[in-house]
């Protein structure tokens, strides 16, 4: 199973950017998208049909032009669940997740901490996903979480760690959790396999940073520690430029 996570900051706007023809290049059997600004009925879905994703499920968020998640998928999923259930996260359309056999994949879309009230936010949300996904893996062991966390977790995954130490996306209490969570039973899958600096997912529309690859890598594929034996490959897709962001991809055998 090869699978694609892309926080494409409004999938209009992507698609008008040639996100079709990229999709079909790298050809993922499942894609997780964040940040889709989107509902579904602003969408010809038509486009993901012929390009061979005749199964695709969007979530959005309540708010027009803002958040939203989507899953895209070759074959039908066994079940699709839209949200989470926790009410104080589900009405910004951050969370999807389809089941496939014994695999169940999640698409999801952590909040950023612009100021002091969406950091208080994004620290809530925090809190209530980890005990989501312990509770979750009880039922779903083989679970695998992509997409755009929000955070850099190692010095090695921002340009300037002294210079942002204080900023959100790098914060002591953000990395920590990431850290944490890989000690509850997930996998940092890129991790897994590069050890090298100089990877990142995001770079800033400002001062040519993406030119200079000063970035972030705030986008995962937190693998379950089950289906560690099962990981063949994750890797950045930095060449893909739709977005502030690049996808990733991980393939699960």
């Amino acid at each position: 199973m090869k699978i694609v996570s892309y926080n494409v900051n409004g999938i209009r706007a992507a698609l008008k950017k040639g996100f079709i023809e990229w999709l079909q290049s790298v050809d993922p059997d499942v894609v997780c998208l964040q940040e889709i600004k989107a509902q579904e009925d602003q969408l010809d879905l038509s486009v993901f049909e012929e390009a061979g994703y005749a199964y695709n499920y969007w979530y959005s968020a309540q708010k027009k032009g803002y958040s939203g998640v989507a899953i895209l998928s070759k074959t039908k999923p066994d079940h699709i669940e839209m949200g989470t259930g926790i009410e104080t996260m589900d009405f910004e359309g951050r969370n999807i997740r389809a089941d496939f056999g014994d695999v169940s994949v999640m698409s999801m879309y952590l909040p950023s901490g612009t100021n002091s009230a969406r950091l208080d936010f994004k620290f809530n949300y925090m809190d209530e996903i980890q005990e989501y996904f312990n509770a979750l893996r009880k039922e779903k062991p083989n679970l695998v979480v992509l997409g755009d966390y929000n955070i850099c977790h190692e010095a090695i995954d921002i340009h300037n760690p002294k210079g942002l130490k204080n900023v959100s996306g790098f914060l002591p209490v953000e990395r920590e959790w990431i850290g944490n969570l890989q000690k509850s039973g997930f996998i940092d899958s890129f991790r897994h396999f590069n050890k090298e600096p100089d990877n990142y997912t995001w770079w800033s529309y400002r001062a040519n940073a993406r030119n200079n690859n000063k970035g972030w890598r705030l986008d995962y594929a937190m693998v379950s520690e089950p289906l560690r034996d099962r990981l063949k490959r994750s890797v950045i897709l930095s060449e893909a430029k739709h977005s502030d962001h690049c996808p990733i991809l991980v393939e699960i055998d």
